[in-house]
């Protein structure tokens, strides 16, 4: 069966996840392409021979679609996932699931009501296969239970257009979701240290920042966000157990010997990082959907909670209080007892 999909946003990562979706992934389509710039619309249709619809509300009703894609404004997420849920349309949205927990509760009602999981949010980093390896030996208990989590996300540089605000909401949201898989555990409070900011950020940004997280479990979490690093992107993660550590390796790179020096490159964006991850995201979604299956990715609930948790983390940062997350009780559908 080869799935038809329908995408809802041509920018940038919905340009890239239409040319996966066509030169990446077997078994998919893409039929039915919407912007709010229609030349944009129609640049991305034209490259893989899908038609241009008008708005969301119109590729989820179209008959040619089986699944949506929705890479739109983080605001207009909410509307294009309830309406793919109340035309029970398996649909992947791009983080966040929602910009409120309003909206993300609204969808969890909705796909509950439903009584299946359509919903999967875009968290690619379960697909990266350092972590999926994390993930084997802390499930293994070759560790022991873990106590410590140690992580840092680093850019080499941000617009100006970013905020303090968005080192939670856009950059470590990845580890809030992450962890809470990799841990198999809650995120119950957050706190933030701000440290020397760097010179080399815009005057209005706090960078770096330290994020301090609690579990449910009581494992303590420190995470390094610094987006000002200059040096390249660096993602790094080491969970410290009772009987070991477990450490995200880097990314494979040739060792060079010259001039009396050994160096490996550094990777300077998060595209090349994650491009392996992305791509296998992507195929296993559409094999679920063309199987008939629930997925298996992040939920709807996963993005419930990382929308709370970097809420509570901004908050954390602006009033300099530890702050609780205070989530709703997770329901049945997502493996809660609610």
């Amino acid at each position: 069966m080869t799935v038809r999909v329908g995408v809802i946003g041509a920018g940038w990562i919905g340009h890239e996840h239409i040319r996966r979706l066509t030169h990446q992934v077997t078994g998919a389509r893409v039929t039915a392409v919407t912007d709010i710039d229609a030349a944009r619309a129609e640049e991305a249709a034209a490259s893989v021979g899908a038609r241009v619809l008008p708005d969301g509300a119109a590729v989820v009703a179209a008959d040619d679609v089986d699944a949506v894609l929705v890479t739109s404004w983080g605001p207009t997420h909410a509307e294009h996932v309830l309406n793919a849920i109340a035309a029970g349309k398996p649909v992947f949205c791009e983080k966040p699931l929602a910009t409120t927990a309003e909206d993300c509760l609204r969808i969890l009602e909705a796909e509950t009501a439903h009584g299946r999981r359509l919903v999967q949010v875009g968290f690619m980093r379960r697909y990266d296969a350092g972590y999926r390896q994390m993930k084997q030996v802390i499930d293994s208990g070759r560790i022991g239970e873990p106590l410590i989590v140690h992580c840092a996300h680093r850019n080499p540089t941000v617009p100006e257009s970013y905020t303090s605000a968005m080192a939670a909401l856009d950059t470590a949201v990845h580890e809030v979701d992450v962890l809470r898989w990799l841990l198999d555990d809650e995120i119950v409070s957050a706190q933030v240290v701000t440290p020397r900011s760097t010179s080399k950020r815009f005057e209005h940004l706090k960078d770096p920042q330290i994020m301090l997280f609690e579990t449910a479990k009581g494992v303590r979490i420190d995470l390094e966000v610094f987006v000002n690093c200059q040096y390249g992107y660096d993602i790094q993660c080491e969970a410290v157990g009772e009987e070991g550590l477990v450490r995200l390796p880097d990314p494979a790179a040739v060792g060079v010997r010259t001039a009396a020096r050994h160096s490996t490159e550094v990777l300077t964006d998060w595209v090349g990082r994650f491009a392996e991850a992305f791509d296998t995201e992507f195929r296993e979604w559409i094999a679920g959907v063309a199987a008939g299956e629930e997925p298996t990715g992040p939920s709807a609930w996963d993005g419930y909670a990382a929308t709370v948790i970097t809420a509570a983390t901004v908050e954390a940062l602006e009033t300099g209080r530890v702050v609780g997350t205070d989530l709703k009780p997770r329901p049945t559908l997502y493996g809660g007892t609610a």
